[in-house]
């Protein structure tokens, strides 16, 4: 409705200025032709020319040229806003999916790993307790942001492979890091999908000495992500291009928000998965 409204005022305004801008702009035009060139025969010409006019079709002409190349540019301009929109709330959807799925089962298994911890009369269960707490609060409340700090976003991911190695403590878990990460912000909870995909398809949980391993390397302009682990079972739904929401919203969202700025391969070589994430920032 308010768009309405204010296509009808621009209608309304177009009519007013044709009528009256319009012929005010051809007298100005006369009266400093008629200055410029007094005394001249061409002055009677192009007396005769306007004069007579109500409207100069030229002037009119290139009115409307000018109205349609402005109407067209917010027409488009509203349209791309509208789509980036929703393209925008689709992945904020996919977002909260991708937190709801993620807290059941972490939180189950996490509780149990504290249940048995707290059973052996473990000096570690009042620490993991708190790093609990505080990577749900993070997941809760620090991720409702757009972007967050690449230093947060590490804490919340080192917790992650801690409680997991202590699930497993006979598997090669490990999380490197390789550089400053001041001043560096990204989506929140961007690299989750690619490690719980490692986990959840991982050798580790069955034999001892298996691995899951990442790495993410910083630099001014770039990040680079590495995770690989062994494969509990043959994998092949990825060489199809398939994958569960966690992938498909990753995707979305890098080209969301690094658009032709992003490389993702994932890659299954002797029995291994393989992922490599390159962002240019």
């Amino acid at each position: 409705m308010l768009d309405r409204k204010k296509y009808l005022a621009l209608f309304i305004l177009t009519i007013v200025y044709f009528i009256i801008l319009a012929k005010l702009s051809d007298l100005i035009v006369i009266g400093l032709f008629t200055i410029l060139s007094s005394g001249m025969t061409e002055h009677n010409y192009f007396m005769s020319l306007h004069s007579s006019r109500f409207l100069d079709l030229n002037i009119v002409m290139t009115d409307v040229i000018a109205f349609i190349g402005i109407a067209f540019s917010r027409f488009s301009y509203q349209n791309e806003l509208r789509r980036h929109k929703i393209e925008t709330d689709h992945l904020q959807l996919q977002l909260i999916m991708l937190k709801n799925q993620l807290q059941p089962h972490f939180l189950f298994n996490t509780l149990n790993s504290l249940y048995g911890m707290s059973l052996t009369n473990s000096k570690d269960t009042s620490r993991f307790i708190l790093l609990l707490s505080q990577m749900m609060q993070y997941i809760l409340y620090d991720c409702d942001q757009e972007k967050v700090n690449l230093k947060d976003e590490l804490d919340f991911l080192n917790g992650y492979f801690e409680l997991e190695q202590k699930k497993f403590p006979d598997a090669a878990i490990a999380f490197q890091t390789h550089g400053s990460t001041a001043d560096i912000k990204i989506p929140p909870m961007l690299f989750l999908p690619l490690i719980e995909n490692s986990f959840k398809h991982g050798k580790h949980k069955l034999e001892n000495n298996a691995l899951v391993e990442a790495e993410l390397f910083i630099h001014p302009d770039k990040l680079v992500f590495l995770i690989k682990n062994d494969l509990l079972q043959p994998f092949s739904s990825f060489k199809k291009g398939k994958g569960g929401i966690g992938l498909n919203n990753i995707k979305k969202r890098l080209e969301l928000y690094y658009p032709n700025d992003y490389s993702l391969n994932m890659t299954v070589i002797d029995d291994q998965y393989l992922v490599e994430l390159k962002i240019n920032l």
